[in-house]
């Protein structure tokens, strides 16, 4: 493993682990409710954030957005967009089914389809055989240890049902299925750093790093995303009648801007890796990126107390599913050598 490699896969795992423990803080909410946290967290993560990074850490970034054409910032600002509603089913389906089950069908879904399209749509038919071994391989080993993951969940949620704990069986159809369509649209913001490195590579045309000028992107697709997010935050609001609550719980805006900080904060690492895992960086990273916040979100609900009361064998598949995630893993790693 070269050194920039060793570099990116340690980058990729920070960011992983920021990811997965993203919506921890909103376990702790007192006095807020949903759509209170929702309406923060995506104000700074998905415009504050973004913006000020952006402006911060690349050189001349006026210049770089008026030196394009508008056709350039399309593509990225309506996969943002797709991204957009799946982070709203995403937080739906947290608050559903717990951490650890909605991140391993969210992310396991999203981790497939967000590695394969950047990598074909970059390098086509001049992958390697080996390359291509290695990545089927790593998506092969990622889709059991997720499906092992699932299983894990269903097991314990069946235990807490009968304790009268949880969703009936029509809601947690439901729920699955919100986070199964959330699975499908999540890989759009990886489309969109993707499709977005034409902006990355004026940036670097006008004196930016590579890791720098990344930061350039963000902003873009990410104000896609935020226009669901903040109006289905609105209408609740106003629905719920819940605009008083801010009112109350300082903690709680503290908590919401916590999130806000890891999720960029897991973001903006993530672009800086892909510049240093070579030409199929926005692929290996993604399916990386995607494995290291399952195992994050998974310990993070053993520590919270999601899997107190799981059965021994829900135990043994949650173990048994992480052990594979961290096998496609190393495969992931290898095919970014091939």
């Amino acid at each position: 493993m070269t050194p920039s490699t060793m570099v990116g896969v340690a980058l990729v795992l920070a960011a992983g682990l920021m990811s997965g423990n993203c919506m921890l803080p909103s376990k702790f909410l007192r006095a807020w409710r949903w759509e209170n946290m929702w309406a923060v967290f995506s104000l700074v993560s998905l415009v504050v954030l973004p913006w000020g990074l952006a402006f911060g850490l690349v050189h001349h970034l006026p210049e770089v957005y008026r030196s394009l054409p508008a056709s350039q910032f399309v593509v990225p600002l309506a996969f943002g967009m797709g991204w957009g509603i799946a982070q709203i089913l995403f937080g739906i389906s947290v608050d559903r089914l717990g951490l650890s089950l909605a991140y391993a069908i969210i992310i396991g879904m999203g981790a497939a389809l967000g590695t394969l399209v950047p990598m074909i749509a970059a390098s086509g038919s001049k992958l390697h055989r080996g390359t291509i071994l290695a990545v089927a391989m790593g998506i092969l080993l990622m889709s059991v240890g997720i499906a092992f993951t699932a299983w894990a969940g269903r097991i314990r949620d069946n235990v807490h049902r009968k304790e009268g704990s949880t969703l009936s069986d029509k809601s947690y159809r439901v729920s699955i299925m919100l986070a199964v369509l959330c699975g499908f649209l999540a890989p759009m913001i990886n489309y969109s750093f993707a499709f977005g490195q034409q902006i990355a590579g004026r940036a670097m045309v006008l004196g930016n790093s590579g890791p720098m000028a990344a930061y350039a992107v963000w902003p873009i697709g990410l104000a896609g995303g935020f226009i669901p997010n903040a109006g289905y935050a609105v209408y609740l609001l106003y629905r719920r009648r819940s605009l008083p609550a801010f009112k109350q719980g300082y903690s709680d805006l503290l908590l919401s801007c916590a999130m806000a900080v890891l999720w960029m904060g897991a973001i903006a690492v993530y672009g800086m890796s892909a510049s240093f895992l070579g030409a199929l960086g926005t692929s290996i990273g993604w399916g990386l990126f995607q494995i290291f916040m399952i195992l994050a979100a998974n310990a993070s609900g053993l520590l919270t107390g999601e899997w107190k009361r799981a059965s021994g064998r829900a135990h043994l598949c949650l173990t048994s599913g992480m052990l594979l995630l961290i096998a496609a893993t190393v495969f992931l790693t290898v095919a970014n050598r091939s």
